[in-house]
């Protein structure tokens, strides 16, 4: 694998870290600012919707750069927010600080993607995506325990300095090791928008929403789940969050592992093995070893399939991939807000905190619904082309020349 996917996992480390450290360090935030805590969850709200508003913004913005700089400039961008974040005087500046850095969130994945793809053979792209995503899971085992850690000891806007110095090492790292790959000839932003005409296109970012969705309609509610139900201390989520962190790292990349060479047959194995589990979560919640082989088991399956979900969209949209793999970046957070809402939904419903489990697990039924037929649709493509190849009339011979 290339040194340069290196560089962009770092960056994706250094992203990862941001977005889900400031769950560890509400209560800390809240204090500071004298705000409530679900106040400052706007912090959590604010960041995922500006990923989603951010990914296309950012990537059309970038069209007319090359793509090294253009993410170049996203990190340059994550790293101010984060600065903004750590030096706010009041929490409006510290919400603003969140969302500028949410806005390079989805086109860095988007733009990486589609680097980190056109690095290696074709027969690897699906690796090389899962090496960048690496950084991410990564994030969620290291990271987001020692950026909290780091904010309850020290102070929060600590963390936050620390995080935009693990972007000036990303940064650096594109810099210095990233190809300046020249911009595809002839590619414009009618082309990019062409890929969302194509239904295999919109299906899998479809996927992407409803299968992530379906991890963290119980992640979200894991501390209540945990606490109140399996009988953990409070002191005991981080490690289990870190559980969950180590099956997100496995399953990246067994999932990269097999999408280059079984891409649907690995969608189908995740999705369908996902809303069981998830199901049986609501059992299993009630023990305490069960609930922690069952969190590793969400983390591994759900991003089993990111890297060939993320494949998926780049060959579907081939020719002008990047809005197109920059979105279904932004759906993976549309899914999170989508399942968060509803696990709230039950929840105020009075059906305890193991039903966001149902949520998500119907959620997980969905995407493996869509995936099915997304396989049916593109069999069915590739059997009406063979047969149009197959009894098109063969071109009449020019005719022979005189002499």
């Amino acid at each position: 694998m290339p040194l340069a996917l290196l560089a962009l996992a770092i960056g994706a480390f250094g992203i990862g870290t941001t977005e889900f450290v400031i769950t560890g360090l509400l209560p800390e935030v809240a204090a500071d600012f004298q705000v409530s805590i679900p106040t400052a969850g706007f912090l959590v709200t604010g960041y995922a919707l500006g990923v989603v508003l951010g990914a296309p913004l950012m990537t059309v913005l970038g069209t007319r750069v090359t793509r090294k700089r253009m993410l170049m400039l996203l990190m340059g961008l994550f790293i101010a927010g984060n600065v903004v974040s750590a030096v706010a005087p009041v929490f409006g500046v510290m919400l603003a600080g969140r969302v500028i850095a949410s806005l390079a969130h989805g086109a860095f994945f988007g733009i990486g993607s589609v680097v980190a793809a056109d690095l290696v053979a074709p027969q690897k792209k699906a690796g090389a995506i899962a090496v960048m995503f690496t950084g991410l899971t990564v994030a969620n085992v290291a990271g987001v325990p020692l950026g909290t850690y780091i904010g309850q000891d020290v102070g929060w806007r600590t963390t936050f300095f620390v995080v935009a110095a693990l972007g000036v090492v990303g940064l650096l790292g594109v810099a210095g090791l990233v190809p300046d790959q020249p911009r595809p000839a002839g590619v414009r932003l009618r082309h990019e928008l062409a890929a969302f005409r194509n239904v295999q296109v919109l299906l899998a970012m479809a996927m992407t929403a409803l299968g992530f969705g379906g991890v963290f309609a119980a992640i979200t509610y894991i501390t209540p789940m945990m606490t109140g139900i399996a009988g953990y201390s409070a002191s005991s989520v981080t490690w289990l969050l870190v559980l969950f962190g180590l099956g997100m790292v496995g399953g990246n990349l067994l999932g990269g592992k097999y999408a280059d060479r079984h891409p649907m047959p690995i969608l189908y194995v995740s999705l369908g093995a996902l809303a069981v589990v998830l199901a049986l979560f609501t059992l299993t919640a009630h023990n305490k070893i069960a609930a922690a082989v069952t969190i590793v088991l969400i983390g591994g399956l759900g991003f089993a399939t990111v890297p060939p979900l993320q494949k998926r969209v780049l060959d579907q949209a081939s020719g002008a991939p990047t809005l197109a793999s920059a979105v279904n970046i932004g759906a993976f957070n549309l899914g999170n807000a989508l399942s968060a809402w509803l696990g709230g939904l039950v929840i105020a419903a009075g059906l305890g905190y193991t039903a966001p489990n149902w949520v998500g697990a119907a959620l997980a039924t969905s995407a493996l619904i869509l995936a099915v037929a997304s396989g049916v649709l593109e069999r069915r493509t590739v059997t009406r082309s063979r047969l149009v190849a197959q009894y098109s009339p063969e071109p009449l011979a020019a005719p022979a020349a005189h002499h």
